[in-house]
């Protein structure tokens, strides 16, 4: 059965994006994190993708895409028009009926991979908030934003129990992980 892998890179003070929702910062060689051995080990072991619309609508070509795989996009409203790059692989579903559903429905499309969930702080807030992650990965580097969008904001965090299973370290990223235990 598909695990649920949430993650997401943060400044050290927390922030995933600036006050201007710019995330130039945290990735200021965007190609060479997306090639890096921990980015390609993760498209290697993932089946389906759960987005949020905001996430989404970051791209409007998806035919280079790095996750070719289903990808379930939560919204309010599905779009009049879908962005470009579905293939045989990857295909946008629009799931307007809760996270749940979304997990749901990627679990299935996963097989025995897994369902990894990303792009957007209220996306990986709803899940942790509902149970639905089985690990935790945050990818920490060393900047302050000082303002922006925090990840851990909005969450019953007295219920969300974690268990750290690796930390690796780059000169520019410390990657912590950690199993959410319910």
């Amino acid at each position: 059965m598909a695990r649920v892998v949430a993650g997401m890179t943060i400044s050290l003070d927390g922030y995933i994006n600036d006050r201007n929702g710019s995330v130039e910062r945290l990735y200021p060689d965007f190609e060479a994190f997306r090639n890096s051995e921990q980015v390609q080990a993760l498209i290697r072991a993932t089946g389906a993708v759960v987005m949020g619309r905001r996430a989404y609508e970051m791209g409007d070509d998806y035919t280079d895409y790095e996750f070719q795989a289903p990808i379930f996009v939560l919204t309010h409203q599905p779009p009049q028009q879908v962005a470009k790059g579905e293939n045989d692989r990857l295909r946008f579903t629009f799931v307007t009926d809760g996270i749940e559903n979304a997990v749901r429905q990627a679990k299935d499309a996963a097989g025995d991979k897994d369902v990894t969930v990303i792009g957007g702080a209220r996306t990986v807030q709803q899940c942790l908030q509902a149970g639905l992650v089985d690990e935790l990965q945050i990818d920490i580097r060393p900047i302050l934003l000082g303002s922006g969008l925090r990840l851990f904001e909005h969450l019953d965090a007295e219920r969300i129990v974690l268990e750290r299973t690796s930390v690796t370290e780059t000169p520019t990223t410390t990657n912590l992980w950690y199993r959410v235990v319910n």
